[in-house]
């Protein structure tokens, strides 16, 4: 078997050449998120690939494009080549991080509607946040661009509120990539990289309640239990994945 070439690697995925033109296979490693998890944690590449395969498959079933195409193992899945466009998509919910701080609202705080950021996507630069202006000024996406993203991104928002409602999580914010492909002469824009708890704020709404919506969220608990504890709830746990430690808080 020929060795696999290597696209790209980062700090919690590798990408390989796909079996077909026009696909990768994506394999996710142990390592965590930057300002999560600098240690690796283990099993937590297991998790986030059958996480992420559950939330991009149920984005396609109901028309919303991504990457997706199958898992292909407890690591790795096929996905489609796409040309990334240079931006992090974050939608905010609720107030909390770098919006709670710069703009002093109270963490837990519930915003008067979905708030869509964009952050230009540049590790050197720590991904500094930008303006639609910017965005079109330096040619990374057009005007049609971001309004199919904010389109694109609020349709995510709408279905991820929901299915982490239903096993009881609160979604507070989360960030996407979005790429482009070309069928034929036409361009469309899909979600790429990943959904999963690395990119995700999630609170769980025990105790949370009890506090009411402007009011902080509880000490989250430890990083171990977020990634096996939504998988649990959601019901896609893989066999040879066990939880051996108390589930507190997903955050």
């Amino acid at each position: 078997m020929a060795r696999r070439k290597k696209v790209y690697e980062g700090k919690t995925k590798i990408l390989y050449d796909g079996p077909e033109p026009g696909t990768l296979i994506q394999y996710f490693k142990d390592d965590g998120a930057p300002t999560e998890a600098p240690a690796p944690t283990e099993g937590k590449g297991v998790l986030n690939n059958r996480l992420s395969e559950f939330f991009m498959s149920g984005l396609n079933s109901i028309g919303v494009p991504t990457h997706f195409i199958k898992r292909i193992n407890m690591r790795e899945q096929l996905v489609r080549m796409a040309e990334i466009i240079p931006l992090e998509v974050v939608v905010r919910n609720f107030a909390a991080g770098e919006i709670s701080a710069k703009l002093g609202i109270p963490e837990g705080t519930s915003l008067p509607r979905p708030i869509v950021e964009y952050y230009y996507k540049d590790e050197r630069l720590n991904s500094p946040m930008v303006s639609e202006e910017h965005i079109i000024a330096f040619g990374w996406a057009t005007q049609q661009d971001l309004d199919d993203i904010v389109a694109l991104a609020l349709r995510v928002n709408d279905f991820l509120s929901g299915v982490m409602m239903g096993v009881g999580i609160r979604l507070a914010d989360f960030r996407i990539e979005v790429g482009r492909i070309w069928e034929g002469d036409y361009m469309r824009l899909i979600v790429a990289d990943e959904i999963s708890p690395d990119s995700c704020r999630l609170w769980d709404l025990r105790g949370l309640g009890e506090r009411g919506d402007n009011q902080p969220p509880p000490e989250p608990g430890p990083l171990a239990d977020v990634y096996s504890e939504l998988a649990r709830r959601l019901g896609v746990m893989p066999s040879n994945v066990t939880h051996t430690t108390k589930p507190t808080l997903i955050n």
